[in-house]
């Protein structure tokens, strides 16, 4: 059990996060469930003593520091941020996306989780005991893209260096940063890879997926660590994923 420890999911009423906020409640944790709407952040919440569903944009400054500000008056102190939230958007290659597609995927998957580390990062250095744990949900798309994703992949290759950064950054307050490499796990926003996605090779073949529940399942394991360990990077992919090769 977490005994009370705080945690913020980001992108919590749906999919991974949804899973992710479950798991720590089940786990002991105080966890505020943030997301853009409401009813699917309530329904995630359910009736689990110690979720707090904060409705947040995490692309606006003042939102992020309202979310924690709450988490900051109503417990005390922040542990654990998952910064979860994030958006495939469009697909589009470098000479098609348009501007403001691009401009989307970075201010959810890059800028969003930026607001919100630095907001953890504060409250984890004023806090006392002073210290706390992000893992920052990346993809395999930090590794290698998919054909017509360029503003996706381009973004998770950034979340990389948001990792690294806040790992040095914080590394003399205590504060512990990783990241979570997924392939396929199986949620709404992947549905159609299970039917088909396009490959390399301009083909388009079924890929198989991978339960959600074994990403909570591996961020509660990267979340359990003492401060004095960290699980810097971890990759979790469909076994049979066309990842390792891919291209």
């Amino acid at each position: 059990m977490a005994n009370g420890r705080v945690a913020v999911v980001t992108g919590a009423g749906s999919g991974i996060g949804r899973e992710i906020a479950r798991a720590l409640l089940a786990g002991g944790y105080r966890v505020a469930l943030a997301g853009r709407r409401p009813g699917p952040l309530r329904e995630a919440a359910g009736d689990a003593p110690g979720a707090l569903a904060v409705p947040t944009d995490v692309t606006d400054e003042a939102a992020v520091a309202s979310l924690f500000g709450t988490v900051r008056d109503t417990w005390g102190r922040l542990d654990l941020l998952v910064n979860n939230a994030g958006v495939f958007g469009p697909p589009g290659a470098v000479d098609t996306l348009p501007v403001d597609d691009w401009r989307r995927a970075v201010d959810v998957n890059l800028t969003g989780m930026f607001l919100c580390a630095r907001e953890a990062v504060r409250l984890m250095k004023e806090q006392d005991p002073r210290g706390g744990r992000i893992i920052n949900n990346g993809s395999v798309s930090a590794h290698s893209p998919r054909p017509d994703s360029v503003a996706y992949t381009a973004t998770k290759h950034a979340v990389t260096g948001l990792t690294k950064s806040i790992s040095l950054d914080g590394r003399p307050f205590g504060i512990a940063c990783g990241q979570i490499d997924i392939g396929n796990a199986a949620t709404e926003m992947t549905a159609g890879i299970a039917d088909g996605a396009k490959q390399a090779d301009g083909s388009v073949r079924a890929e198989p997926v991978f339960d959600v529940r074994h990403v909570a399942d591996t961020v509660l394991t990267m979340a359990g660590l003492p401060l004095s360990a960290n699980v810097q990077f971890l990759t979790l992919t469909a076994t049979a994923m066309p990842f390792i090769g891919r291209g």
